[in-house]
């Protein structure tokens, strides 16, 4: 039994559990005054966190560690300017879909996405590159060369001599890879909802740092799993061993809001007693738990046979201390049997209730009743949201087939993942209602788009997807067209969505399915830097900057750079119109109204007022006068002063 604590709250440990809560990677181990671990705060991470620049201080000392550390963490908080700029010709039904596919590098398109999408993404999965050594495309400055890598470690002084005996020959890849990763994976976090959940594929050159890594950035008790994947590979390969599985590493972003999957494993054979709508278990149970006891089973207690007695044993258990005689498939008089019970509260609540049907702790219908054999067996329906995950998944399809099947596309790529394999998992880590989003954000071929609209397709779902890609060139063999692999990804999900519908023709979810996608691409920002110091500013450069705006950049260029500014989904729903001769974007009915043209008339900001929008804004330049703006702000407060109105 639990003793009061008789004091006051421990604040100190208060406050570190609420540290841990927003940055998990500055949580750190030392032995106590008592020589037990204790948990505490390493400050100059905590420190490197909540600055803007680089901090010098001691070496990182936390479980895991590599030269570039501390850049990489830099990388994921430095800001950038930058911008998603609308590529209606790429897209698919830009104006109804609700996926996105956003072309660029991830660390930007993450950064961007803060605002619009924290919180907000149910499932992560991510199939990076894999350590092969190599160089990466996702390099992000980090690069180093061999002699940088090994002075960096401390492996050689500064006069280039070894300072250790057996320097690595390629460690620093090891460096390289976790730089790559790191600042994604602390931008991933921040856009899981609260329930959500990342899934990262892993071989294992890197699978024992990324997992520690995860642990890092998720906190150690938000690992779910480690899946192994039997790929079904090469069993003709040259390896000593013959490599055939991979892994998928689950971490939540927080487990106790994860919710337990509903899915069963489809290796499980169909007739198992999973399938079976109640569960049945034999509450005769002896051991050190559970004490022998006697309970008097009432007239009217129910059994699994209509007739027949049970005469007194004390042989086996359960110990039958008086005659059972059964009539109808009840008792006809009370019965006292003997032994050791696994839930005899609940026998004694369902007897207390006149033998009828009770609740278990949770909620789910249980009874009784008595066997043939004497023994006394506990029932319950099944949850209609059974679930029996696996941690080896087998039987998923393999990369060959994948690339045959891209292959009848005209698509050429290398190891694509197995459309199944991520289907199942979003199964296992999505409900299929909800508009649940699924994010990848090294989207590769595209396959987690495909399996997004597969799963929908199968469970009548209404999942949204968002991949990202660096339009990395594709190899010289491909002669698809495909110039990237961006390109080659929206080709992909094109086919697929063609292929899905029409494997669904006929059935009413094929027609209203969204196989569309917004394409937004990662570019410099829309506005010009015209901050200036007067020394730096010469008079025949003042009409250069009476207006931010790039040249080129549309109005609606301006409208999703506002949208992220102000933490607005993408694929909210647009409406352009007309007023007063001027164009102007009206978003999710009147959530914003937006007008980006030069000259903002008087009747526009009236008519835009007179509507009431939550937000309203426009362009700086737009107003010609301190007094036009004045007097828009005037209209603005007698007619709907609620209203947010900014300028860029």
């Amino acid at each position: 039994m639990d003793k009061l604590k008789m004091h006051s709250p421990d604040l100190t440990r208060r406050n570190i559990d609420e540290i841990a809560e927003l940055f998990p990677g500055v949580i750190t181990e030392a032995r106590g005054d008592d020589g037990n671990p204790i948990r505490l705060i390493d400050f100059d991470l905590l420190r490197q966190e909540l600055s803007d620049s680089l901090i010098e201080g001691p070496q990182e000392r936390y479980q895991l560690d590599w030269p570039g550390k501390r850049e990489a963490l830099f990388a994921a908080n430095a800001p950038i300017a930058k911008t998603l700029r609308p590529m209606r010709n790429e897209s698919v039904n830009f104006d109804e879909t609700k996926n996105i596919f956003i072309e660029g590098d991830n660390l930007d398109a993450l950064k961007l996405l803060q605002e619009s999408y924290l919180g907000k993404i149910k499932l992560i999965y991510i199939d990076p590159p894999y350590n092969t050594g190599k160089d990466f495309v996702y390099n992000d400055d980090f690069a180093q060369t061999n002699e940088e890598y090994l002075e960096k470690s401390g492996q050689i002084g500064s006069d280039g001599s070894k300072l250790v005996a057996n320097t690595e020959s390629n460690g620093r890849f090891h460096s390289d890879w976790l730089s790559m990763i790191y600042p994604r994976l602390k931008l991933a976090r921040n856009l899981l909802s609260e329930d959500g959940v990342i899934l990262v594929s892993i071989n294992d050159a890197e699978a024992a740092n990324l997992k520690r890594l995860g642990e890092e950035v998720f906190g150690e008790a938000n690992f779910v799993a480690q899946f192994v994947w039997l790929n079904e590979g090469n069993v003709d390969q040259q390896s000593k061993v013959k490599g055939v599985h991979e892994y998928v590493l689950a971490f939540a972003r927080s487990i106790e809001n994860f919710k337990r999957p509903t899915v069963i494993d489809p290796n499980i054979d169909k007739g198992s007693k999973l399938f079976r709508e109640q569960i049945e278990n034999s509450i005769t149970k002896n051991g050190a738990a559970n004490p022998p006891s006697i309970v008097e089973l009432p007239t009217g207690f129910p059994t699994s046979f209509s007739d027949g007695r049970i005469k007194p044993r004390e042989d086996k258990f359960p110990h039958v201390l008086d005659e059972i005689v059964v009539e109808d498939g009840k008792l006809i008089h009370p019965a006292r049997v003997r032994s050791g019970w696994s839930s005899r509260n609940l026998l004694d609540l369902f007897i207390r209730n006149g033998c009828t049907p009770i609740e278990d702790g949770e909620g789910r219908e249980t009874w009784f009743e008595l066997r043939d054999t004497g023994a006394i067996y506990g029932l319950k329906k099944r949850a209609d949201d059974q679930g029996h995950v696996l941690s080896v998944l087998r039987n998923m399809g393999t990369t060959k087939q994948s690339s045959s099947m891209l292959a009848s596309w005209g698509l050429e790529f290398s190891y694509p993942k197995p459309v199944y394999l991520i289907e199942y998992l979003i199964s296992v880590f999505t409900r299929s209602y909800g508009h649940e989003i699924v994010m990848d954000f090294f989207s590769g071929s595209a396959t987690t788009a495909h399996a997004v609209m597969a799963a929908n397709a199968r469970d009548g779902g209404d999942r949204r997807h968002i991949q990202i890609q660096i339009p990395e060139a594709v190899g010289q063999s491909d002669d698809s067209g495909c110039e990237t692999i961006a390109d080659l990804a929206r080709r992909r999900i094109i086919a697929a969505g063609k292929a899905i519908r029409k494997d669904l023709n006929g059935h009413s979810s094929g027609s209203t399915m969204d196989i569309g996608f917004r394409v937004l691409k990662v570019d410099s920002t829309n506005m010009f830097d015209v901050l200036r110091t007067p020394d730096s500013l010469h008079q025949a450069e003042l009409g250069i900057f009476t207006d931010s705006v790039k040249p080129g950049r549309t109005g609606e260029d301006l409208l999703f750079q506002v949208l992220l500014d102000w933490g607005l989904e993408l694929t909210t729903h647009i409406v352009r119109e007309q007023i007063d001769d001027q164009e102007v974007f009206v978003i999710e009915d009147g959530a914003m109204i937006a007008c980006f043209d030069t000259a903002a008339s008087a009747a526009l900001v009236r008519e835009i007022a007179r509507r009431k929008p939550l937000r309203a804004v426009f362009r700086d330049a737009s107003f010609v006068t301190d007094a036009d703006r004045i007097n828009a702000e005037q209209v603005f407060a007698e007619l709907s002063p609620a209203t947010q109105v900014r300028t860029i």
